[in-house]
């Protein structure tokens, strides 16, 4: 842990235990892949969302598979925009995961206000499923059945707006998933019907999973932020105020998303308490968040 410490100069927007580098380092040398272990570890990667912030966290990943740091992980969990990145990464495809970002969807074939008031929602998602991720930059998502590092989508339920793990079983359904975790609600189109329930955009209840990678046994979990670290609010929210409770009734989760910096509140309590020694059971958690610009 000192050496590796000292062999890294930590960043401001680098928050945490640099432990989780060392095992993460020790993998890659030991070409160490899922199924085939030798260490105790379980090295979860949690990946933030974020419309079209999801750039940063694409470029990070982008930077882990340039490292050949892609099968040092054993699970990945991830939702809205950052859910795409997420597999995009496990099915070694991050280049060009990234580079849909300034290619294809800073455009109005996927982003255009102007559809407010004319067909058709202000994001589009059919185009970014279908034409992005089917044709132009091809997600191997066949790939994702059968991923020795399995993706966990999370999404929001929209009738009682609780976050929960997706779990799809085909092509048809990871399409799906990825398109029901991303649903900004009102700009990208009603919810998305899915194994019985309606979802929306997943960071709407659960900005990180970053409790869910550690209650499902991660000992090392590396956190990815959309969001730069001087856009991050630690201070705690008593409850929504009243417009944005009034804007959750009228839209599900409008008036939660648009909470914003104060949404990722205890995650980064989270992190914080894991820092300063409140790991119960020796976890490791390191947070990386988009540098100021």
């Amino acid at each position: 842990m000192t050496s590796v410490n000292n062999a890294i100069r930590r960043p401001a927007h680098v928050t945490g235990d640099l432990d989780v580098v060392r095992v993460l380092l020790e993998r890659r040398a030991a070409r160490s892949v899922p199924g085939a272990r030798r260490d105790p570890h379980q090295i979860a990667l949690v990946v933030g969302g974020g419309g079209m912030r999801g750039a940063y966290v694409a470029g990070m990943l982008r930077a882990l598979e340039r490292e050949g740091l892609r099968d040092a992980f054993d699970e990945a969990y991830a939702s809205s925009s950052g859910a795409a990145s997420a597999a995009a990464f496990l099915t070694g495809s991050a280049d060009s995961g990234a580079a849909c970002f300034p290619e294809d969807l800073a455009s109005r074939r996927f982003i255009d206000t102007r559809r407010l008031v004319a067909p058709g929602p202000v994001v589009s998602l059919d185009y970014f499923i279908d034409k992005v991720l089917g044709v132009r930059k091809p997600l191997r998502w066949e790939a994702l059945v059968d991923s020795p590092a399995p993706l966990r989508v999370v999404a929001t339920d929209v009738d009682d707006l609780t976050a929960w793990e997706l779990y799809p079983q085909t092509v048809p359904d990871w399409k799906l998933a990825i398109r029901a975790s991303a649903t900004i609600p009102l700009s990208a189109g009603r919810a998305v019907p899915f194994a019985g329930h309606r979802w929306v955009d997943g960071s709407v209840a659960e900005p990180l999973a970053t409790a869910r990678a550690l209650a499902g046994g991660a000992t090392h979990v590396l956190v990815m932020l959309c969001r730069g670290e001087g856009e991050l609010d630690p201070r705690p929210i008593a409850a929504l105020p009243w417009w944005n409770r009034l804007a959750d009734r009228l839209v599900p989760g409008l008036g939660t998303l648009a909470q914003g910096t104060r949404r990722y509140t205890a995650e980064l309590a989270i992190i914080d308490n894991h820092i300063t020694g409140g790991a119960p059971r020796g976890e490791h958690l390191l947070a990386i968040a988009a540098p100021r610009g």
